[in-house]
């Protein structure tokens, strides 16, 4: 029995909110340290393969069995996979997928709050005059209790309050409201690192420490990139890309589940998902090893 439900509005919002749900700190501080640490530029190669040979079924898998439990009006993990086999094993197996997008929106809304303030601080003033190690001091004495810099007690919950209102209101809208957010922030997401990217590279020496008067970012892209080809005979390092893969895909976590139940019967699974993998790709591969391990590593001297 077929049951009608809520759908996307259009492909490009469902392929925005899916890499919106999969880019985030894997893409832009994991990725580039465990190409670091695994071989440089060589990392690439076994990170490749797992995309294709393991991230690519992964996402077929999820999105198939998403949409399949949206035929039933299931848009949760337990339910789908309810809807999927006989007996009850899977389906409390499946509640993992409910409280790991529980703990997951919790830290994302930590993240937020603290981006919220930099942004308050930034707008006000706060750090007019201050030298980086300045700045950083002053949001390593952040989260004291009681500690402001504003005259609100417990400055850092009330941000985390808001950006948890903020993010409570957009789910209500259901999925307009996520495919309104994704068409907006996605699109700046990417701007905003390329921009970062770009200034990053330009820079030349003038962001270099004292330690390392000469060094600028590009020192730092060449760290991360020098290939180290003897790493590719290192199970290790095809272990870090697997783990890789399941981490920036965000597969096995329940939320394409979610997200994929509410596609239209003859929309395209296999179009969609490879869409929103490369687009993923695209954010880690090229703009997340651009810009804090390069800028990093060439100005702080990590690569010496």
């Amino acid at each position: 029995m077929t049951v009608k439900s809520d759908s996307w509005g259009s492909r490009v919002g469902l392929i925005l909110a899916m890499a919106g749900n999969a880019v985030g700190l894997g893409n832009f501080l994991r990725f580039p340290v465990q190409a670091v640490q695994n071989g440089g530029g060589a990392f690439i190669i076994p990170y490749l393969v797992c995309f294709l040979l393991m991230g690519i079924p992964l996402l077929f898998i999820e999105w198939s069995s998403g949409r399949y439990g949206g035929k039933f009006g299931n848009h949760s993990t337990p339910y789908i996979l309810d809807s999927m086999v006989k007996g009850r094993l899977l389906k409390y197996i499946g509640v993992f997928g409910i409280f790991t997008n529980i703990a997951v929106a919790a830290y994302y809304c930590y993240i937020e709050s603290w981006t919220m303030s930099y942004v308050y601080h930034s707008i006000i003033g706060t750090f007019n005059g201050m030298s980086q190690a300045d700045v950083a001091g002053f949001f390593g004495n952040y989260i004291d209790i009681g500690h402001s810099t504003t005259g609100i007690p417990y400055e850092a919950v009330i941000f985390y309050i808001i950006c948890l209102l903020i993010n409570t209101y957009i789910l209500s809208k259901g999925l307009k409201g996520i495919e309104k957010v994704a068409k907006v922030g996605m699109p700046l997401l990417i701007l905003f690192g390329a921009i970062l990217a770009i200034k990053g590279l330009t820079l030349g020496t003038s962001g270099a420490s004292e330690v390392f008067p000469d060094a600028n970012a590009w020192d730092g892209l060449n760290f991360l990139w020098t290939p180290q080809y003897n790493s590719l005979l290192d199970l290790k390092v095809w272990m870090a890309a697997a783990g890789q893969i399941f981490f920036t895909l965000s597969v096995g976590m329940g939320t394409v589940h979610c997200y994929a139940a509410y596609l239209d019967e003859k929309d395209d699974i296999a179009l969609n998902a490879v869409s929103a993998g490369f687009m993923n790709e695209f954010v880690e591969v090229v703009l997340g090893s651009l810009i804090v391990i390069p800028i990093a590593a060439g100005y702080l001297g990590l690569g010496y």
